[in-house]
């Protein structure tokens, strides 16, 4: 089970022309990859944040962690 709605993930999956038919089990599949890489990024920046003695996560936080990682990489242009 996934905390992301399935029926959205399928229907976004299925916006692209290239996407045929969807696999009951993708979505649920995409939205677990989906809550990992989320856990993992707001894990991150949560670790920045006690850093500075900070009890929010802020944008700038989110950002360095981005910048200071090739593992995000894909993301340095969304959050320049």
């Amino acid at each position: 089970k996934t905390k992301f709605p399935t029926a959205r993930i399928k229907r976004i999956m299925q916006a692209d022309e290239e996407v045929g038919k969807v696999a009951q089990q993708t979505p649920i599949a995409v939205g677990k990859a989906l809550e990992m890489f989320m856990v993992n990024l707001v894990t991150k920046s949560a670790d920045v944040a006690r850093e500075k003695n900070s009890k929010r996560v802020s944008a700038q936080m989110l950002k360095q962690v981005v910048e200071s990682d090739d593992q995000w990489d894909f993301l340095r242009e969304i959050v320049s």
